[in-house]
């Protein structure tokens, strides 16, 4: 839905650097290598989950292809202490957050449910229930708002999940409570096989004024502008000025996930057209450009990306995989009951009838 509205943009597709009146940033040289740096990671996080599970190594995988700057500079622009919910799909917040990224492929491979601790990240467990995690968040910011704090929140979802009724009911919640919250919709234009256009009339940052909070949209493949953008966003909702939501618009290049084929329901050509506003070139124009960064810097990021490419592939295929009694465990934080108990040994047992069957047994 390309309807003329205004859209922050701090940095051009071409890598120039412009200004906004609102929004403005000023980083030093190695702040803008620090986020180059993030963006290139991230998207190899991403290429090599997509290939491992082409292998069969991974159950499944959520691609953020094109997304990466609108979660790298949402990411960046948090405090340490500011708390983030995100969907399934936040790998580069989650790179931010300090996420093992072995740890999201633990997920999807099945070997955990998580794995990451999320009051030491302050990063939530992915949430797969569309739009729920919206409602968790401005619980989680109506408690520090009682509790007299200064941190922040921020809830991530889709342009899909802005028609549930969990994310309306959380802008409902958040405006009336004026909860320290951040909405960031990233919308990539795709809720699966659905377009923009299904979802909404008019631009989704202009449903918050009906809830009562400022709506900003802001162009998602850049990463100077989501950073500016949250960031103000975030600061205001310190101050105590309540909720703002924060429309990343930008552009799934890849699947939904790995069990979804987009060519089924989009042209090749809206792709190609996106393909021109990559952030990750973006990026790199700009340093280049400026002279931010020279042809070692390149190769030494380049070789920083193989490795972690390595550590994937290799800690993905050697996690072992758990027993399947295990979903019995930690069902319960303070320890098991009698019945559950009783319903783990059954299923100990019905395991082991076919142990019996293969050795011959009854």
């Amino acid at each position: 839905m390309d309807d003329g509205a205004e859209l922050v943009q701090l940095l051009t597709p071409e890598g120039e650097r412009v200004s906004h009146t609102d929004y403005d940033i000023s980083l030093t040289d190695e702040e803008y290598r620090g986020l180059y740096r993030d963006l290139v990671l991230t998207r190899r996080i991403d290429v090599e989950a997509t290939a491992l599970q082409r292998q069969g190594e991974l159950g499944i995988w959520a691609s953020l292809l094109g997304q990466e700057a609108a979660q790298v500079g949402s990411g960046r622009a948090m405090r340490r202490d500011d708390f983030a919910f995100p969907t399934y799909r936040e790998h580069g917040v989650a790179l931010t957050r300090d996420v093992d990224p072995l740890k999201l492929l633990a997920l999807f491979r099945g070997a955990s449910h998580g794995g990451w601790d999320p009051n030491e990240k302050n990063f939530a467990l992915y949430t797969i229930v569309i739009g729920s995690q919206t409602l968790h968040a401005t619980g989680y910011a109506m408690g520090i708002a009682k509790e007299g704090g200064d941190q922040a929140v921020i809830a991530y979802f889709g342009d899909g999940a802005s028609s549930q009724g969990d994310v309306n009911e959380a802008f409902v919640w958040s405006a009336v409570f004026n909860a320290p919250i951040v909405f960031f919709c990233q919308n990539n234009q795709w809720a699966i096989s659905e377009p923009l256009e299904r979802q909404t009339r008019i631009p989704l940052y202009r449903r918050a004024q009906g809830f009562g909070f400022p709506g900003v949209r802001v162009d998602g493949n850049d990463v100077l502008a989501t950073l500016a953008v949250t960031r103000a966003a975030l600061d205001s909702a310190r101050e105590g000025n309540g909720p703002t939501l924060i429309e990343a618009f930008t552009y799934r290049m890849g699947a939904h996930t790995t069990s979804d084929d987009p060519t089924r329901y989009r042209l090749s050509s809206e792709l190609e057209a996106w393909k021109l506003k990559d952030p990750l070139e973006r990026m790199r124009s700009f340093l280049v450009k400026n002279q931010l960064a020279d042809k070692t810097y390149f190769e030494v990021l380049e070789k920083e990306s193989d490795d972690l490419a390595v550590y994937l592939r290799d800690g993905c295929r050697s996690m072992p995989s758990p027993e399947p009694v295990a979903i019995f465990d930690n069902v319960y934080a303070s320890g098991s009951t009698e019945r559950l108990d009783e319903q783990k040994a059954a299923f100990a047992d019905y395991l082991a009838g076919f142990a019996d069957a293969h050795s011959g047994g009854h």
